[in-house]
């Protein structure tokens, strides 16, 4: 059932995605051709009397997309079809495929909400949990250790701890952890990230308490935005060499959202805000087949005043969905799969 939710909750946001490129059309009077719940074969149809679009409901349900005609560059276009993508204004082309990433930065507001509404606020506490590979790890520490003193200085905050050992990069430092009732002393040296910061690898394990109305709607507001700049800064240091490339395929995905889902709605709610709000900033990305890509070609027109080539504009952006599909299956089958279970 976990893993039932964890597929449900992934194409709920697939749904958003595109479900906000719909409106944007249809705001600007484009033609919807069709709108697709998954992918494959349609197991339920329906045309509404009048209209343009179709919806449908098809056998992959991980997915979900929409046809607005004229979009594809190559698809022949009448100069007078006003419903056409083509034939639209530039900002109401730009809008339509901002429209995508924004629906799914405002729905994960609505799930951060959601989860603090149902779960309360999450509070740091100086526990920790050790990440593989991990400075930490190397010195010893434990996942369940109390950190109780930082270089001599008595921790009662994690923003404390933290701040203390920000000051030490490559530098041993005295780390007392409570451990099975004991304080233990570790030697721990802090690795050096992109900012110059010491750091550790060790997440706080937090506790909850009920969220007044102000700290939910703050918290819903601020956590995506803090996710998005997150995900920019991580893929910074992953170019550069300075952070381990840590992927995760559909399977991987789905394995994290069924975890959640585990604990109840809060977490469920919380790792698919988390999701939502990094599918956002990631379709952003200036990659071909995704809807940065496109907003390229857009920017392009606006700064030249010209539309670019339809057959290198097509190339590109088939070039760049099968690079992503590759991608895709690498990280299934060479990560996920094989991860399965640890």
């Amino acid at each position: 059932m976990t893993v039932l939710f964890g597929i449900l909750g992934l194409g709920l946001l697939m749904v958003v995605h595109e479900l906000g490129h719909y409106l944007a059309a249809r705001a600007f009077k484009m033609r919807v051709t069709r709108f697709s719940i998954g992918f494959g074969p349609a197991l339920f149809r329906h045309t509404p009397k009048g209209s343009p679009t179709t919806y449908q409901i098809a056998i992959i349900p991980l997915l979900a997309y929409v046809q607005i005609a004229g979009m594809n560059p190559l698809e022949d276009v009448a100069p007078n079809d006003e419903g056409s993508y083509a034939n639209a204004s530039l900002f109401g082309r730009i809008t339509t495929i901002v429209a995508g990433p924004l629906a799914n930065y405002l729905f994960a507001s609505v799930l951060f909400f959601g989860a603090m509404v149902i779960g309360g606020l999450p509070v740091p506490t100086t526990k920790v949990a050790v990440q593989p590979g991990s400075a930490a790890e190397a010195g010893q520490m434990k996942t369940g250790d109390k950190v109780v003193e930082v270089a001599g200085k008595e921790i009662t905050e994690w923003d404390q701890m933290r701040t203390l050992i920000a000051q030490s990069p490559n530098k041993p430092v005295d780390i007392g952890v409570e451990r099975e009732g004991k304080v233990v002393h570790l030697n721990v040296t802090p690795a050096t990230i992109a900012s110059g910061e010491g750091r550790i690898g060790v997440e706080a394990q937090y506790y909850s308490r009920p969220a007044t109305m102000r700290e939910s709607v703050t918290y819903a507001v601020k956590k995506p935005a803090e996710v998005v700049a997150d995900t920019m800064i991580g893929l910074g240091q992953m170019l550069t060499g300075k952070q381990k490339a840590d992927l995760a395929g559909p399977v991987g995905i789905v394995r994290e959202t069924a975890r959640a889902a585990r604990g109840g709605l809060a977490p469920f709610f919380s790792i698919l805000g988390l999701i939502s709000a990094y599918l956002g900033a990631f379709n952003l990305l200036p990659i071909p087949a995704l809807d940065g890509g496109r907003l390229m070609f857009l920017a392009y027109e606006a700064t030249t005043r010209r539309r670019p080539d339809p057959k290198v504009e097509a190339q590109v952006h088939a070039v760049g969905l099968v690079m992503m599909l590759a991608l895709v299956l690498v990280v299934t089958f060479v990560i996920d799969i094989p991860g399965r279970g640890h």
